[in-house]
């Protein structure tokens, strides 16, 4: 066992855990743990995501020297619940996101110099992408796990969206889309839809059970509708050729949550773009994934922030 692994269950002594304020007053739960001067990271989880999962992964950049950061989004995790059903996901404009990363990011930047690095997995990918793309957020370097770029839908994403809006006008839009899979209409467990890694996929569980108002469940119809249409503008954004920030992508190609075409598409037109693909040996969360795929992935993050965010 590596000493990064000591940390999969547990709150590291020196870390911090606490609540910012929103502008518009809404609590959402940070996670803080300083480290060397080699630089800052900013990690913004999932849907449904909290940080404690990751934890692992953090126990690696902070040994590099890295300060680590984590805020659970709006309505989920540590953070208050935008829903009357405390276990369903709800937004009502994901650019709520938006505002909620641009202040923080210009709170969080004001508390220290050296670099910054911006990283997101599956939606918080595709949030801070967009984040940094609109210029609430200003990174040295940009890593993408995953990213929800693109839905997946039996419909595709022209009718995929249109129907999403659609269901969500008739009754309350808050609803829960689905039950309790990650996925509907789909006979795969949970946990083959996240990682292979039945050890890593057993963390999150424990976790649960530690902390059982963390939980989250599905989305409501409201955010599967918002998150076509976020996604969607993102692709068409025409600033995308002009982003400044150098960013690394990485993509399970056998990704059933996310559709990875999307990602393969921005790639191409971001003008300082890095991408590491996977195949079947690879769920959706990469970077929790089985040693071989997951030290792969981590091994390319190290490369990629050495090459392009100088030390302190």
């Amino acid at each position: 066992m590596t000493s990064a692994s000591l940390y999969r269950r547990a709150i590291p002594a020196a870390a911090r855990i606490s609540q910012w304020h929103a502008a518009d007053g809404w609590p959402m739960r940070r996670f803080d743990w300083p480290g060397a001067g080699r630089g800052r990271i900013l990690w913004q989880g999932g849907r449904g995501d909290i940080f404690e999962k990751y934890l692992e992964l953090f126990a690696h950049w902070h040994a590099a020297g890295w300060s680590v950061t984590s805020l659970d989004w709006r309505g989920q995790g540590g953070s208050g619940r935008t829903s009357n059903d405390p276990h369903v996901g709800d937004i009502g404009d994901f650019a709520h996101y938006i505002a909620d990363l641009r202040d923080f990011w210009r709170a969080w930047s004001a508390e220290a110099t050296g670099p910054r690095v911006l990283m997101g997995h599956s939606m918080g990918g595709h949030l801070v992408l967009r984040g940094v793309v609109e210029g609430a957020a200003a990174p040295d370097a940009l890593v993408l796990s995953a990213p929800m770029l693109g839905l997946k839908s039996p419909f595709g994403w022209t009718w995929g969206e249109r129907i999403a809006h659609q269901i969500a006008r008739f009754g309350d839009p808050a609803r829960a889309a689905w039950r309790g899979n990650e996925k509907p209409a789909t006979m795969k467990s949970r946990q083959e839809l996240l990682t292979f890694d039945p050890e890593r996929y057993a963390d999150e569980l424990w976790w649960q059970a530690a902390k059982p108002e963390l939980v989250l469940g599905p989305p409501s119809w409201r955010w599967v509708a918002q998150a076509f249409t976020s996604t969607r503008q993102l692709r068409r954004d025409p600033r995308l050729p002009e982003l400044a920030v150098p960013v690394l992508l990485i993509v399970p190609l056998a990704d059933q949550l996310v559709d990875p075409r999307a990602a393969l598409g921005i790639a191409e037109r971001l003008p300082d773009a890095r991408l590491l693909t996977f195949g079947k040996e690879a769920a959706h969360e990469i970077l929790r994934e089985a040693d071989p795929s997951r030290a792969r992935a981590v091994a390319e993050i190290d490369a990629f922030l050495s090459e392009r965010v100088p030390a302190a």
